[in-house]
């Protein structure tokens, strides 16, 4: 299979984990997500109250720069090691 393949694979994997993600995973995997889904992030941060989107937005600002190619190869590694 190739990468994106492999990442849409890791995509549904991601939801059928043997227990729940650390909330540190949880942010890596949604912004890996995001980076290898649709590029570095783009609009304005969340409202200063609404702290889970501003912590969404926060972990995917944290991969700016980084090529859609590396953040689904991580994202599949990262998912594969949460399997187990």
């Amino acid at each position: 299979m190739g990468l994106k393949e492999d990442f849409e694979q890791a995509s549904i994997e991601s939801k059928q984990l043997p227990e729940r993600p650390s909330d540190e995973n949880m942010l890596k995997i949604y912004a890996l997500y995001k980076q290898a889904s649709s590029g570095d992030v783009t609009g304005d941060r969340p409202g200063l109250f609404d702290f889970v989107a501003g912590a969404k937005y926060d972990a995917w600002e944290g991969l700016k720069g980084k090529s859609q190619e590396d953040a689904m190869q991580e994202y599949v590694d990262l998912i594969n090691k949460l399997k187990g």
